[in-house]
């Protein structure tokens, strides 16, 4: 089974030892130190007096208890020191004693447990030193004379330093060693998952841009397609009425016909087009000041439509006034599909505190359903979303005498400022 680059290996335990390999070294090393233990203590005996069988046999399992604990001494570091603070006054294994300080050192942590390693250290040392001193003065059956009583205990001291100080530094160095590897470990896992979850949030943000940008681009295809289509559909239940009656007249709605339909297909050809241009070519949005031109489209399409215009001209940013438009033309179409025949005002107001538009409709008369055109339920949805968007207020909803109104408001910081136009 593959495994992820983060994802950590799980080690095989055995006992308190992590890997096999870790146990085959302790029981080595505490055999080791159990026969050093013994065979050192009966040739130091046996040297000065005599040794009975029993007694070898005696001093061999305390050498070996002494010894084997070195198998413990990952899991419980102070065993083997205390073993050989017990054992050392009658017998000295330099295995067991250099191992077991190493451990000590290296295992446990030097900042929590800082006076139980010196503590444990120092007795080391102080009985090792008196060990060798002891062996070194008390005289055996060697006949070489001996060095002065200075120079043996000089000699004392500094071996039982490179006996106890010497593993302990070298334990606090490989044990600092390994945890700074394992917080490095650590820290390299946590980037990883931290680069994963960044990695999925950049995905996550990307999906939500697109989506986005797909909801913006139908927005506008909807906003200028279902008016031109619903224009050319009104044209069109005008032109079958009226082709044998009034064919001058049926040729006028025809022509009329083919140009709203051009500049359906030009707005799309601008729509689609931003797809593929960059920021400094983006085309010119509609604007509050065609909305005359808007206006007299819908009159062409037999609707009775109106514009009033109040307030001194102020010129809005880009967004704002393109949006200002959009909600002119979904009130216009929205009057085309479901008030056909009925009396439409359009409002466009400037005042201080921002711009006003409306596009309300009568109560609908007989002509009703005269062109049956189809509504999503879109268009209003995602002109509040462009109107809030933009820190504004968006209303639309059924007037008391049957009608309905359409009405959206832009504050005034959005306004260019100092382009005032009278």
């Amino acid at each position: 089974m593959s495994k992820s680059p983060g994802e950590r290996v799980p080690v095989r335990s055995f006992w308190w030892w992590k890997r096999r390999r870790s146990a085959l070294l302790d029981i080595g090393l505490a055999l080791l130190a159990a026969v050093e233990c013994s065979a050192s203590t009966i040739a130091f005996l046996s040297a000065r007096i005599h040794v009975t069988a029993a007694g070898a046999v005696g001093i061999a399992l305390l050498g070996t208890l002494a010894g084997g604990s070195l198998v413990v001494r990952r899991r419980w570091p102070a065993v083997p020191v205390l073993a050989t603070l017990l054992v050392t006054p009658g017998m000295l294994g330099v295995v067991l004693l250099v191992v077991s300080l190493y451990t000590l050192a290296g295992t446990w942590e030097w900042p929590s447990r800082r006076r139980r390693v010196v503590a444990l250290a120092g007795l080391a040392f102080a009985e090792a030193a008196t060990v060798i001193a002891v062996t070194l003065i008390v005289p055996g059956d060697s006949p070489v004379e001996q060095p002065p009583l200075w120079i043996q205990v000089l000699f004392s001291l500094l071996v039982a330093v490179g006996l106890t100080v010497a593993p302990v530094v070298t334990g606090l160095y490989v044990g600092a060693r390994r945890r700074l590897i394992e917080s490095l470990k650590d820290r390299a896992h946590g980037l990883e998952t931290e680069l994963d979850l960044l990695a999925e949030q950049a995905q996550e943000r990307a999906r939500r841009a697109r989506l986005e940008e797909r909801t913006r681009i139908a927005r506008e295809m909807h906003d200028v397609v279902a008016h031109r289509v619903s224009l050319m559909v009104v044209h069109a239940g005008a032109l079958e009425r009226i082709a044998v009656k009034d064919p001058e007249k049926a040729a006028q709605s025809a022509k009329l016909m083919g140009e709203v339909g051009r500049q359906a297909l030009n707005e799309l050809r601008e729509i689609l087009g931003v797809l593929r241009m960059d920021d400094e070519r983006q085309p010119e949005p509609d604007s509050l000041a065609g909305l005359p031109r808007l206006v007299d489209q819908s009159r062409a399409a037999g609707m009775a439509v109106t514009l009033t215009v109040s307030g001194s001209r102020q010129e809005f940013t880009g967004e704002a006034e393109q949006t200002a438009y959009r909600v002119v033309q979904e009130g216009l179409t929205n009057a085309h599909k479901h008030a056909g025949g009925a009396q439409v005002s359009v409002l466009l107001a400037y005042a201080p505190n921002g711009v006003r538009v409306s596009v309300v409709n009568a109560c609908p008369g007989g002509e009703r359903g005269a062109a049956q055109l189809p509504s999503g339920g879109n268009g209003l949805v995602g002109m509040r979303e462009r109107v809030i968007a933009l820190g504004g207020s968006f209303s639309a909803g059924p007037e008391a005498d049957g009608g309905f109104r359409v009405e959206a408001v832009l504050p005034s910081r959005l306004a260019v400022r100092g382009d005032r136009l009278g």
